[in-house]
């Protein structure tokens, strides 16, 4: 599967990049054309600030008291965070101290926020920060766990989303469906490929793929 990977090079800045494999793959919701690799944006240091930094060409005249943290993007959220606490740049946050969080998931799969990382949300201005968005389903979920414990969500951010908004609330991506305009997500009861009995390739999520 590996070597049908293909890269793609964010038009405004080379550093970021990130791989795509078309194919037919499955998540636990939906039915995807193309498995959009994130690890490394996610895991290497010079990738993760790249996308830090585009990120802050966005949020730099945003508010933020939180940055909540799914799916493996805990470096770009402190790196985003530094860029816009430091001072180096005209952060409408400069000299404030934004809080990186990441909520747990408990023995039912819901997210919650312990006692002592609460007062990081309650009241706060929320900036959730995901991997990828392709029917917006993992952000509605985020978005109920944020209400409960009222946070005020303010803006999403992903590195690829293949939606605008959710619920309102704008999603704003360094890598959209005009990266690779052929990508398709499907319910699994509507999904084109399995009709017409295309083999899955493997199961994706947040972590990655398994082949099957």
């Amino acid at each position: 599967m590996e070597h049908r990977t293909q890269e793609i090079t964010h038009s405004r800045n080379s550093d970021i990049k990130i791989g795509i494999i078309p194919g037919h793959f499955a998540t636990n919701h939906s039915h995807v054309n193309y498995y959009v690799d994130l690890n490394k944006i996610r895991r290497r240091f010079k990738d993760a600030k790249a996308a830090a930094d585009e990120l802050e060409r966005i949020y730099v005249s945003q508010p933020i008291d939180t940055i909540v943290c799914l799916e493996g993007t805990q470096m770009i959220g402190a790196l985003l965070a530094e860029n816009l606490c430091s001072g180096h740049s005209h952060s409408i946050n400069n000299d404030k101290d934004i809080n990186v969080v990441t909520p747990e998931l408990d023995s039912n799969n819901q997210m919650i926020f312990r006692d002592d990382t609460q007062p990081m949300i309650w009241g706060k201005r929320v900036l959730l920060l995901i991997s990828s968005a392709s029917t917006g389903w993992t952000i509605s979920r985020c978005m109920d766990c944020l209400k409960y414990y009222n946070g005020q969500l303010v803006s999403v951010a992903a590195l690829f989303s293949a939606i605008s908004e959710v619920s309102g609330i704008e999603v704003h991506s360094i890598f959209t469906l005009d990266d690779f305009p052929g990508y398709e997500s499907h319910t699994p009861a509507e999904c084109p490929m399995c009709a017409q009995k295309q083999k899955v390739d493997a199961l994706i999520n947040a972590h990655g793929y398994s082949k099957i």
